[in-house]
């Protein structure tokens, strides 16, 4: 019974952190800021803040691996927060991948926008081809990006299937892909969850790999080398069997 009602207590009390800390706080202060490098170092901080005051751990390992230059990591999906979570562990160089119906989100759109994401249209194949060509350009020009290439996420503890966009890009781009791991945000806020649940969270970056060929099916070796190693180290079952989300032309 106590702990029952300590979780629940928790929740309640992490989640006013999280409104006055993050969303009362520092999102105006990364709307008005003038410049991307501050807004997105604000962003950082304004989730490292709300997870020591809720008492949650936060842990960063391996960011050795990430490349001087151009590359993407790529992480598994496993809740709501992942995003803003390897936000505050990545540099703020990287710039991450949002599904194009989020810039619609009230309030959440402009916070997001304000931090320099790129909008992916999933849903139609031409807007994604010319977004696949800007990006590819853009590692080019010295970009970096950080994607979920599973897409969403599930309540059940899966790695679902990855989507090949990352490693064509990748693969074209001639850069590598950092293979990394979020461990313990399912917990914290996953799929169906109303309220927080404590949860120490970890993100873990490894060895950066590299397509054998500007090819389809270099890009594909890459996928399942890099997923093979997340799925080793995430703590999350195969979901291999499981279909990947529907793509809609328009």
């Amino acid at each position: 019974m106590l702990p029952t009602l300590f979780r629940k207590l928790h929740g309640i009390y992490a989640a006013a952190v999280f409104v006055v800390v993050v969303l009362l706080i520092h999102c105006p202060l990364l709307i008005v800021l003038p410049t991307l490098p501050a807004r997105r170092a604000v962003g950082r901080f304004g989730v490292r803040l709300w997870m020591l005051l809720s008492f949650m751990p936060f842990r960063v390992r391996g960011l050795e691996h990430l490349p001087d230059g151009p590359c993407i990591v790529i992480c598994n999906h496993a809740s709501y927060l992942d995003g803003i979570l390897l936000t505050a562990a990545l540099p703020s160089r990287f710039t991450f991948l949002v599904q194009s119906r989020a810039a619609e989100w009230p309030y959440v759109g402009l916070v997001i926008k304000r931090m320099g994401v790129q909008f992916v249209n999933r849903w139609s194949a031409r807007e994604a081809a010319v977004a696949t060509r800007a990006l590819i350009d853009g590692l080019k020009a010295g970009e970096s990006y950080a994607i979920f290439p599973e897409g969403t996420f599930r309540a059940p503890p899966v790695l679902l299937p990855f989507q090949s966009g990352a490693f064509l890009i990748a693969a074209r781009a001639g850069v590598p892909v950092v293979p990394t791991v979020l461990r313990g945000s399912r917990r914290l806020l996953g799929e169906g969850r109303r309220l927080f649940t404590w949860s120490a969270i970890e993100i873990e970056c490894f060895a950066p790999l590299r397509a054998s060929a500007d090819s389809r099916a270099a890009a594909d070796t890459l996928s399942v080398t890099a997923r093979a190693v997340m799925l080793a180290h995430c703590g999350d079952v195969d979901g291999s069997f499981l279909p990947p989300p529907v793509k809609v032309e328009s």
